[in-house]
Parts: structure tokens; sequence; C-alpha cells
């Protein structure tokens, strides 16, 4: 992150979402192996044919090779992906933008510039109340607005994306995302948030 820094630019907090997400990967991570190598010990000492005497015992050997499958399969396609979804996906606060970075296979990012940020909402549910996140909104009026899943920390993180936008230049605001089309914004534009449009100086 650090080379693709805009001039002047700093990285405030970066961050993953709040782990929660990993609970049922990491459990069925566990479950399923242990209950396919407990079903596999069962089947090598003969008792599937001795609970149903119709099975054959040539199949213990099939049913062994399949649970040990079924195993394999549940941690490759549902466990795994979820881990490395959760892994490659970032939230990065900077003293001009907010960042996410998801850089499973390919690479995708979507960023937002402070500047133009007119409204930051938080939402929890009861379970991300208890866990301290929470999913946080930008509204960037006519430029869109946009969510931020599963914040750790969210109050905190709110408080930091606050104090980094009271902290941007005064007199050079920029319009739309970096790397665009760097315009200059008159810091009188009575559309912008108040706390930019403060006429004094603040004394810091």
């Amino acid at each position: 992150m650090r080379k693709e820094l805009l001039p002047n630019e700093q990285v405030i907090v970066s961050t993953r979402a709040q782990p929660r997400a990993l609970f049922w990967p990491v459990l069925v991570f566990v479950v399923v192996p242990a209950t396919a190598a407990f079903a596999s010990a069962w089947l090598s000492r003969g008792r599937l044919h001795q609970a149903f005497a119709w099975a054959d015992p040539l199949w213990d050997p099939w049913l062994m090779l399949a649970c040990g499958a079924a195993a394999v399969w549940v941690i490759l396609f549902y466990s795994l992906p979820r881990v490395l979804r959760w892994n490659s996906t970032r939230y990065i606060l900077t003293s001009l933008r907010m960042v996410e970075k998801r850089s499973m296979l390919g690479r995708k990012d979507r960023q937002y510039s402070l500047s133009t940020v007119r409204d930051i909402s938080v939402q929890q549910t009861l379970l991300q109340r208890i866990l301290h996140s929470g999913n946080i909104t930008l509204d960037s009026g006519h430029f869109g607005s946009s969510a931020f899943v599963d914040v750790p920390e969210v109050i905190k993180f709110r408080n930091l994306l606050l104090e980094a936008m009271r902290e941007l230049p005064k007199t050079e605001l920029y319009r739309g995302n970096p790397g665009q089309d760097d315009e200059l914004r008159d810091f009188s534009d009575p559309s912008l948030p108040w706390e930019l449009r403060e006429g004094e100086s603040d004394g810091r």
C-alpha cells in the first residue's frame, strides 16, 4: 500500500473485517475431518456388517474412501474459500481515502475520496454490538454511496474517519476519486459538510 500512496498521504489504519465470519468455516474444518476419521475407524472394524447383516464387507474400503473424499471436498470448497476471502480483504483508511482491497485470485480495489463524503452512517445488529463491529456507509451524494461490512471497532473507526476528514487541507479539497481529475473545490461551496466550511482557522 505504501507505494500506492499519493503525495502527502499517510495510512491511518489498516484492518480486516471482524473475524466472526470465520466461525462456521473453522467449525466445519474441525468437525468434518473428525467425523470422517471416526466413520472410517468405525467401518474398518466391520461395524457396518454387524449393524446391517445385508451389508457387504467389500463395501468398507470404498465407504472409507468416500468419507475421506467428502471431508476434503467440504474443506476445499467451503472452508478454504471463506478463510481466503476474509484474509484477502482489507479496509484501509488514509489521510485522503477510504480503500477496500480484495486480492484473492484477481484484484479488486474500491476507494472513496474523503473530500467527497457527505455523510457517514453506522449500522449494527445485536451480535455486531456485542462484538464491537458494524457496517459503515459512506454517502458521497451524486458520487453514490458504499458500505463497508463488519468493520471491527466500528465506533473508533468512524471517529478516525471523522478526524481524517477534519484534517483535510482547507484550501485544496479534491473532487472525485484519487487518480482521476484532481480539480480543486472552492472551500466556500455551501454543499460541503459544515465541518469543512468553517471560515476561521481552528488554531492547529
